[in-house]
């Protein structure tokens, strides 16, 4: 059995020894602040939203996600094979899709609610793989913790929900994906070209909703040309929030989590990755002036428990396999490495 945990975003998974109070605490600090970073940058870009609009917005940020990991991980490309380029593909797809699903359900449903909801996603991922009975307690917390959350009922936004549960299931299926690429190709090379192909896919989207869409459609209902739409000052802001976004959620996100990964285990990680829904519906209340009834957290709440409940190690025993690497929320997926775009 091996000792210490494994590195994400390495050509292969580095054995790191146990690491000193200190270490451990700038570790949580850090992972704490990358949650942080990953939720203000989503409520930066919804922020955006009323200028540029939600598509504006992904695009930026699929741009910004190709710009950060094609020089941290320099994939070679020349050594695909067609298998590879087939599941970087449907990885770019999921890119897309969890994307656009999410900010779309923030801009009907709120941050804080979309972000949770999507985060069953992979919570259902952990929870399907797993033989151990308090699972199944911790799938009966998530369960009552979405309905306490999305409160059933005549005024009920169903299509912002089944846009965040949407964003949700494409995550899951990214991780499944990630996985088989994971034991295919070595480090972030998998997601580097997802990230690549969908930066390509969206350029004849950013052509025509930055250079045709806007112009005609322009808040004053007078259209105009594209020149003028990006000297306008407040596109110019939107453009500032979009590439804070996401910068915010995927170039600080992925420096923070791999110096935390450094110095405190993998399994810790996760736990503290629950945060992520309450960090959400914080900025969504300070950035974005969406508050939240008391069901709301509750439900907020139950589903944070689930997660821990889920992802808090076992007690160690000789027969315990090694420890596992863990995904940007903290589910357990082998030596592959899963990095949200």
């Amino acid at each position: 059995m091996r000792r210490g945990h494994e590195i994400p975003g390495s050509a292969a998974p580095q054995i790191v020894g146990p690491t000193p109070a200190s270490a451990r605490t700038s570790g949580i600090a850090l992972a704490l602040a990358g949650s942080l970073s990953n939720q203000t940058g989503a409520a930066l870009g919804a922020k955006a939203f009323p200028v540029i609009g939600v598509p504006g917005v992904v695009v930026v940020r699929q741009f910004v996600t190709a710009a950060v990991l094609l020089p941290l991980a320099r994939p070679r490309l020349t050594r695909l094979h067609a298998g590879d380029w087939l599941r970087c593909t449907l990885l770019a797809v999921m890119f897309a899709v969890m994307n656009l699903a999410l900010y779309l359900s923030v801009q009907r449903i709120g941050l804080g609610l979309a972000v949770t909801l999507e985060f069953l996603g992979p919570l259902a991922v952990a929870i399907g793989g797993s033989r151990r009975g308090r699972d199944l307690t911790g799938a009966g917390l998530a369960t009552v913790g979405v309905v306490a959350l999305t409160r059933p009922g005549p005024a009920t936004d169903w299509l912002g929900i089944a846009l965040a549960l949407l964003a949700g299931a494409a995550w899951g299926t990214y991780i499944l994906l990630n996985r088989s690429l994971g034991r295919r190709l070595p480090g972030l090379t998998g997601p580097t070209v997802a990230s690549l192909i969908s930066a390509l896919a969206w350029a004849p989207v950013a052509l025509y909703w930055f250079g045709f869409h806007l112009p005609r459609n322009a808040s004053d209902g007078q259209g105009g040309s594209a020149a003028a739409q990006f000297a306008d000052p407040a596109f110019q802001h939107a453009l500032l929030l979009a590439l804070a976004c996401g910068l915010g959620s995927s170039a600080i996100v992925y420096a923070v989590d791999l110096l935390a990964l450094r110095r405190m285990p993998a399994n810790a990680f996760g736990v503290l990755t629950s945060v992520n829904p309450v960090w959400a519906a914080l900025a969504g209340w300070v950035l974005l002036g969406q508050g939240l009834h008391t069901a709301e957290w509750t439900g907020i709440a139950l589903i944070v428990a689930s997660n821990v409940l889920i992802t808090w190690p076992a007690r160690r025993t000789a027969s315990l396999p090694r420890r596992r690497a863990h995904d940007r929320q903290g589910h357990p997926v082998g030596l592959d490495q899963e990095v949200r775009s």
